[in-house]
């Protein structure tokens, strides 16, 4: 009998092995969210792409000084790209290429301080609004569907056509920002945030019903750290995507004003002001004015874009696309 049922139960037992082996030890949450990231392959281009950009702000701003973008060289004026100017110069002759690298600063740390703030506003007015209900909720609420009605590009034009121009050059860790820069960071973190507050909202809906949130009140928890070390980091998945679409967002808003010559001003170096500076140069032949800084532009919207579309799948355990297999 036993010799019998030997030979029927051996090849269950290795098929169990194997599937063991296939499956391999259990993956924490991170180690799941960096193999569905890694799996799409465009994601991983655009990551590639946006750490490439930042060596190239970061290394160029240590072997080309900031003084050298802003010193003209009449001599040079309109040179075509070459060998002593790599991306030619401007009307005045100053370098493209050292002006590419720090309006590449000034563009990204506009991006990213306006995220910041938007993404702040947007964790506490809808996490609030969610966590205590109530009258809270729905002044809150109503306070986000207000702000909507406020035209962001709008209140960018009047506040930098009137405010830009008077307020003080600002200086910050050994650099120069004019006004300006300050002005477009708020309009542009202040007027954000609203579609991240309903999604936190949303979120944070669904988990202050669950078990472990009744568990930590009952045990005496503060309201104060049930939101900040339970609800916010069960929410962070949303937040990163929202936030990375923001940054590529915030960038455009940025070089669209500046382009009107309504953002940042000189002798602040952005992508949007330096394509403004050759407008009147476009029918002249100086195609290398606009090119290199739209070029850049095109690029790091590029780049952001893919990293948020990975994010977001990458983030979603419903997802499973990416995944493989």
């Amino acid at each position: 009998m036993t010799a019998e049922t030997l030979p029927t139960t051996t090849p269950s037992v290795t098929l169990d092995l194997r599937a063991a082996e296939a499956t391999g030890p259990a993956l924490t949450p991170g180690q799941l969210v960096w193999r569905r990231f890694r799996r799409h392959r465009m994601a991983m281009a655009g990551g590639i792409g946006m750490v490439i950009l930042l060596i190239f702000i970061v290394a160029g701003s240590l072997v080309i000084h900031e003084d050298k973008s802003n010193a003209g060289n009449l001599r040079a004026r309109l040179s075509p790209p070459g060998a002593q100017y790599w991306f030619g110069t401007d009307s005045t002759g100053r370098d493209t290429f050292s002006r590419i690298i720090y309006g590449g600063q000034i563009s990204l740390v506009i991006g990213v301080l306006s995220v910041l703030l938007s993404v702040s506003l947007g964790i506490l007015v809808g996490g609030i609004a969610a966590y205590y209900g109530g009258w809270i909720d729905n002044v809150l609420m109503r306070f986000t569907e207000a702000m909507l009605s406020i035209p962001q590009l709008f209140l960018l034009i009047v506040l930098g056509k009137y405010l830009g121009k008077d307020i003080q050059t600002i200086t910050l860790f050994g650099r120069s920002f004019s006004g300006s820069v300050g002005i477009v960071v708020l309009v542009i973190g202040l007027t954000s945030w609203m579609a991240l507050a309903r999604i936190v909202r949303a979120n944070v809906l669904s988990l202050r019903e669950l078990d472990y949130i009744s568990a930590a009140r009952a045990l005496g928890v503060s309201n104060r750290r049930i939101f900040f070390a339970h609800l916010v980091p069960n929410t962070l998945g949303p937040i990163i995507v929202s936030a990375t679409l923001g940054l590529a967002a915030s960038i455009i808003s940025e070089a669209y004003v500046s382009f009107l010559g309504l953002g940042v001003q000189p002798p602040t170096a952005s992508w949007g002001n330096m394509m403004t500076q050759a407008l009147s140069f476009i029918q002249k032949g100086s195609w290398w004015m606009w090119l290199f800084p739209s070029l850049f532009i095109v690029y790091t919207i590029l780049c952001i874009n893919l990293l948020g579309d990975g994010l977001r799948d990458a983030l979603d355990p419903r997802t499973g696309k990416h995944l493989g297999g």
